[in-house]
């Protein structure tokens, strides 16, 4: 247990919780203690925001060009341990080796993608037409961030907000989930090396978010609140942002839906969904949910993804040659298994896997259903899990009011071979995100977010770096 780092971090120390209070963090392959980390109390959290209030002016002072060239020495030092960080994924979260790798190499990526947009956050100088004043808008760090952090993506959804945050000058105290904190904290001694200072960056695991994370929003000194997570406790937070009126930057939940059309390429279509749905096994807010595939070419569709589903090899994810690991607890998996049990119930037609194995750790095989009735509990909820529900359709004015029914608004797939009817169902999709004829639309270099209950804000791209800043406009005369 002494390779892993489990203490709290706080002002570029290491430092146990106030009360020696602890957790412990399981290995979802075996169901064994990985580690057994500090929980940070509300007062570890209140020191975290003295450190970063400390450090917020001297790193709002340093020029853009410092700033990106720290993010651009964290994204080096994170390559050259990237082995190192991917087998810490796969032991804490149980995801794949070759999804841990994935993970790995997009998380470090924010680091580069944002030491590059440091020095581009722009201005402008204008005249105002009606009184002739000189107008200068221009951009400064909006301050002390507080970010809270899901279990699916244990690097990449901090480093995601890490990247902007201090690209734009902020300081920020990140709460990791705490069935995943390893690999944050492991982060930490790689930003120490690239010149990150002391209370710049904290982290604070703990088993009590509900009290660390109020007490940081009940505190003036914070101004923006970034979370990815769950809508449920995405309004909650923002109930408790209100208060003292903190920006809030929220992805939420999501329930995709993926259609194919009839002139869709069937193998393209099959090999998207394979990317949109077991992608980190299922367990992503982007993960396709709901499939709608055209009546006309439901069967080679239905063949042809069921043949790569079945081809999936099932184990511990740190050894070669697995494809699919377990899930990331037994909460998560036994989820999963009530919705293929309740499709089933109702008519569903399994085509492959639906039976937990027995033994240790939280697996589930991957599963298709076809002829998923519309009372499904899990055409309405996010599976989070291998599971592929499939349904047909033959009108599109159909199927889009099907895809749009639904209180969340993240990402939807389309597989369509006439690009410019495909570009008519992507606009009139309710979603803040499409992948036209690719299972996969994350990426640093772009705006992700959603509409609807998916949240708030933006993250990626030139949108996150506007997330960790506020606008100042100066009027002037000369």
């Amino acid at each position: 247990m002494t390779r892993f780092k489990t203490q709290l971090y706080i002002n570029g120390q290491w430092r146990d919780a106030s009360d020696g209070g602890t957790f412990d963090v399981l290995n979802p392959a075996d169901e064994t203690v990985l580690a057994t980390v500090a929980s940070g109390t509300v007062e570890d959290a209140l020191a975290c925001l003295d450190a970063a209030e400390a450090a917020f002016g001297p790193w709002a002072a340093r020029s853009p060009r410092e700033r990106g060239e720290v993010l651009r020495r964290a994204y080096d030092l994170f390559m050259d341990r990237i082995e190192e960080i991917a087998r810490l994924i796969t032991l804490e979260n149980g995801k794949a080796g070759g999804d841990a790798m994935g993970e790995a190499k997009y998380a470090a990526e924010f680091f580069r993608w944002y030491a590059e947009e440091a020095v581009r956050s722009d201005g402008y100088l204008g005249m105002a037409p009606a009184s002739g004043a000189r107008l200068m808008v221009h951009q400064k760090p909006a301050g002390i961030a507080v970010l809270v952090t899901p279990w699916n993506y244990p690097a990449a959804m901090g480093t995601r907000k890490i990247g902007p945050a201090l690209a734009a000058g902020c300081p920020v105290v990140i709460k990791p989930a705490s069935e995943t904190p390893l690999t944050m904290l492991a982060l930490m001694p790689i930003l120490e090396e690239a010149g990150v200072p002391p209370g710049l960056v904290n982290v604070l695991p703990s088993r009590a978010s509900g009290a660390v994370v109020g007490a940081m929003l009940a505190d003036a000194r914070t101004r923006v609140v970034s979370f990815t997570g769950s809508t449920e406790v995405g309004r909650k937070l923002l109930h408790a942002a209100a208060d003292n009126v903190i920006k809030p930057a929220m992805e939420l939940g999501g329930n995709a839906p993926f259609i194919v059309c009839k002139d869709a390429d069937i193998e393209a279509a099959a090999e998207g969904l394979m990317v949109a749905k077991m992608r980190n096994l299922g367990e992503a807010c982007t993960a396709a949910n709901r499939i709608y595939v055209h009546q006309d070419v439901e069967k080679p569709f239905v063949q042809s993804f069921v043949a790569k589903m079945a081809a999936l090899k099932m184990g511990n994810g740190i050894e070669d040659g697995i494809d699919v690991g377990p899930l990331v607890n037994a909460e998560t998996r036994d989820k999963v298994e009530f919705f293929v049990r309740d499709a089933v119930d109702k008519g569903a037609a399994l085509e492959l896997g639906g039976v937990r194995p027995n033994g240790a750790g939280y697996f589930f095989p991957p599963t298709v259903l076809t002829h998923v009735p519309d009372t499904a509990e899990c055409l309405r909820d996010e599976i989070f899990g291998p599971v592929a529900a499939i349904q047909t359709f033959l009108d599109e004015e159909d199927v889009i009011r099907r895809a749009n029914d639904t209180e969340y608004g993240l990402v939807a797939y389309v597989y369509c071979g006439d690009m410019r009817r495909g570009m008519a169902l992507a606009e009139r999709l309710e979603f803040g995100m499409i992948g036209l004829n690719r299972g996969l639309v994350s990426d640093p270099a772009a705006p992700f977010g959603g509409v609807k209950q998916s949240g708030l804000g933006r993250e990626g791209g030139k949108d996150g770096l506007l997330e960790f800043q506020e606008t100042q406009y100066i009027s002037a005369e000369w």
